[in-house]
């Protein structure tokens, strides 16, 4: 083949552009830190790239985001519950100096007032929120455990009424100790006999009840009807007077009637269970109470039954649990417009991603922690605390009276046996208040159990999740090196090359011009 000069010049631009070329790709790789600049430069590492990128992308979203995300959750759910513990230990200590038959009615009252503020602290802990999320409310994290001073001022501008149902059991039902001692204020009862005491007239009597999560709840309305139904779990309306085969019993109206009395008070109610006028379902809206008679209790509860209570409460105040953390309910507003809460039983249990199809749950719920019972065990007390008030002052007016009344006459000795029937009465008292703190104690070491198994539940969940964190960090750690591995240059090596080819540039315009310079007309 013959070689001509246009050839040689040709060959020769080529390979200079070639060179140049390369001189190009590795100044670029030098500006850019990076083997190729396009796709097109290596496919293979572009693909790869693309990959890794996603694949730090993805880890730095789980460890730099969901997972603090859900560490500072768990913090302050843990903070939250180790005050709440904090608050039930003070309280079991409390029912302990608390039970003592000793004790008066104004010492009592000291101890209730600081268990009262206890209390209130157990339920202000359950509204701590994160970032504007309360972190007990389930799905509802917009909504707090209980209603603040807000709400309630909003209620009184838009009044809102709850209808709620309560799933109870049979051993729901407790019985309470009821002291009556009426006969120290009315005097003999008609048909009591010459030698009858007062004090063969104190009686302690055992009553049946439920306690409603609730107080101060809604009565009658304008026509007497009550909002308050008792279904058992075959769906009979226990609140209907039956015959002997089960059928309702129907007035002149035609209209079943109701074996459900409403008081005023409990202790109204308790009295009328007592001496047997009352034969059903004493209703007291203020104290949110059931107390059943003997033999309605002996006729329609057995172990093992299950009820469904449904009434209405429409008057709230500061510190109340709203209902829909914890009930089916039907909130009515002021427009009647209504809302159903909880149809449908589900968990409200929140997760995070926080790696590779991994979730961890960061909640605890608020009924895992915070139940009613604590509030209400507290109206309890202080009922108990009036009764003890109200006999030590007959007590002390009875001892006034005896001192100022003249020994061994008829008015001293009627005294005397009245002072001996408050003695009994009092004896009553202090028993059941006694025994009812003593039994408070197993409550309290109950809700105390019930907390340390959220503690410990939340505490679990962090050990998970600093265990996934590590684990990110070091998948983190990896990925971003073999993206720096496929796609950074080393400089070094660059460096040399770029000099290299820059050598070789010059090298091939010196030799290209030496061939330039002699041509086959200069041969010949």
């Amino acid at each position: 083949m013959r070689m001509t000069n246009k050839i040689m010049r040709n060959n020769s631009l080529y390979n200079i552009n070639q060179n140049k070329l390369l001189e190009d790709q590795l100044s670029n790789q030098m500006t850019n830190q990076s083997k190729i600049v396009r796709p097109s430069d290596d496919p293979v590492i572009a693909i790869r790239a693309l990959r890794l990128r996603s694949n730090v992308t993805t880890v730095s979203q789980y460890y730099d985001k969901n997972s603090p995300d859900a560490e500072q959750w768990l913090t302050v759910t843990q903070d939250a519950l180790d005050t709440i513990g904090d608050v039930l230990n003070n309280l079991y200590e409390q029912s302990g100096t608390a039970a003592n038959k000793y004790l008066t009615s104004d010492d009592l009252q000291i101890i209730l007032t600081q268990m009262e503020s206890l209390t209130k602290e157990f339920y202000a802990s359950g509204n701590v929120d994160y970032a504007g999320r309360f972190v007990f409310s389930g799905f509802r994290t917009d909504t707090a455990i209980t209603f603040s001073a807000e709400d309630i001022a909003e209620m009184g501008r838009h009044p809102v009424s709850y209808e709620i149902q309560e799933d109870i059991d049979y051993a729901d039902i407790s019985t309470i100790n009821y002291t009556n001692f009426d006969v120290l204020t009315d005097g003999m009862p008609a048909g009591a006999g010459s030698g009858d005491s007062y004090e063969q007239y104190v009686a302690n009597t055992t009553l049946y009840r439920f306690r409603l999560s609730y107080n101060s709840l809604d009565g009658a309305d304008a026509n007497g009807d009550l909002p308050l139904k008792i279904t058992d779990k075959d769906g009979n309306d226990l609140t209907i007077k039956r015959d002997a085969d089960g059928n309702p019993v129907l007035d002149n109206n035609g209209a079943t009637q109701s074996i459900v009395t409403e008081y005023a008070d409990a202790e109204e109610a308790y009295k009328a269970i007592a001496n047997g006028t009352e034969t059903g379902i004493a209703y007291i809206p203020s104290s949110g109470e059931l107390v059943f008679s003997a033999q309605f209790y002996a006729h329609n509860y057995e172990e093992g039954d299950s009820f469904q209570i449904t009434y209405e409460k429409s008057s709230w105040i500061e510190g109340d649990i709203n209902p829909v953390h914890y009930f089916r309910c039907t909130e009515t507003k002021d427009d009647g417009s209504k809302i159903a809460y909880n149809t449908v039983k589900e968990d409200q249990d929140i997760f995070y991603d926080v790696g590779f199809n991994q979730q961890i749950q960061v909640n605890t719920v608020a009924d895992e922690v915070f139940t009613h019972n604590v509030k209400r065990d507290l109206d309890d007390f202080q009922h108990c605390q009036k009764e003890l008030k109200a006999i030590e002052t007959k007590k002390s007016d009875l001892e006034k009276k005896l001192e100022a009344a003249e020994e061994g006459s008829d008015e001293y000795k009627d005294l005397q046996k009245q002072l001996e029937a408050v003695e009994k009465a009092d004896t009553y008292i202090r028993d059941s208040i006694q025994t009812k703190f003593e039994n408070q104690i197993t409550k309290y070491q109950n809700y105390i159990d019930d907390t340390n198994v959220a503690i410990t539940n939340n505490a679990t969940r962090g050990s998970r999740l600093e265990l996934i964190t590590t684990r990110l960090m070091n998948q983190k750690a990896t990925f971003k090196e073999l993206q720096t591995n496929n796609e950074d240059i080393d400089i070094t090596e660059v460096a040399v090359e770029l000099s290299s080819a820059e050598l070789t540039y010059q090298a091939a315009l010196m030799a290209t011009s030496k061939v330039m310079q002699t041509n086959l007309m200069n041969y010949i």
